[in-house]
């Protein structure tokens, strides 16, 4: 059986308004924080990305430019995802 690493409550707070913004049927809870959220892993698609940043953009205040280059890095997990978001999020 695969173990789902803890998460931080800041990668919870962010699992959870994915989940959200999204309708997923699952629990915030049941996303591994170092899994793919595009494609394999979670299984998101390019639509659901643009959902995300949208909604991480309402919820932190701060722009995902579509032409970054770092975005399949910042994307890449819901970990990678969390630090992004730690790093530019307003204060």
């Amino acid at each position: 059986m695969d173990t789902v690493e803890p998460m931080t409550a800041q990668e919870r707070e962010l699992a959870e308004l994915i989940v959200a913004a999204l309708n997923l049927e699952i629990s915030a809870g049941e996303i591994d924080p170092n899994a793919p959220l595009y494609r394999e892993g979670l299984g998101l698609d390019s639509i659901d990305i643009l959902e995300i940043a949208l909604a991480l953009s309402k919820q932190y205040g701060f722009q995902l430019r579509s032409d970054d280059n770092d975005n399949v890095r910042t994307f890449g997990s819901l970990r990678s995802l969390n630090e992004h978001v730690q790093r530019h999020r307003a204060r």
